[in-house]
């Protein structure tokens, strides 16, 4: 084999074994890839079927239920334009409380609710998780628009 043989071989060799390195890369990373969605985008059916993926908003106060094993809890999560049920088996963060924000990993279940592995809760005061926030502030914004309309078909009625 001639030298010019042996160096294109070599680097025929070295980009096929890049190449299968990038693979095994991305192949891990999608497989640990975990997405965020509102209640509102779960239930227009964004969120995938049969995948790990995070939830996250506001615990609706007065929703927290303990079950009879004393481990199992069941709570809702709001954007304020949807609700969604969580279930979640373990010992809740210490900063977990009702009315403050939240965001859960895990699999939608049947029956519409949510099987947590995971609950995060927040670190402070002020803190809600960026994704949770903007599902509230866009909550907040169609449930404004929807009542503005409503009273400009209400005026537009009465005259």
């Amino acid at each position: 084999m001639k030298p010019r043989h042996k160096r294109l071989a070599l680097i025929v060799g070295g980009l096929v074994i890049l190449g299968v390195a990038a693979m095994l890369v991305l192949n891990a990373f999608q497989s640990n890839l975990v997405f965020f969605f509102s209640p509102t985008q779960v239930a227009a059916g964004e969120a995938p079927s049969g995948k790990s993926f995070r939830i996250g908003g506001m615990v609706k106060e007065g929703s927290l239920q303990r079950q009879a094993d004393g481990v199992t809890m069941r709570f809702v999560v709001t954007d304020t334009d949807q609700e969604m049920t969580v279930a979640y088996r373990g010992i809740l963060p210490d900063l977990f409380r009702e009315g403050k924000g939240v965001v859960a990993q895990g699999k939608l279940g049947e029956g519409g609710i949510f099987a947590a592995s995971e609950v995060l809760a927040k670190h402070d005061e002020n803190y809600m998780p960026p994704e949770a926030a903007k599902a509230v502030g866009d909550a907040h914004q169609r449930a404004a628009a929807n009542k503005a309309a409503a009273e400009a078909a209400s005026k537009t009625v009465t005259q």
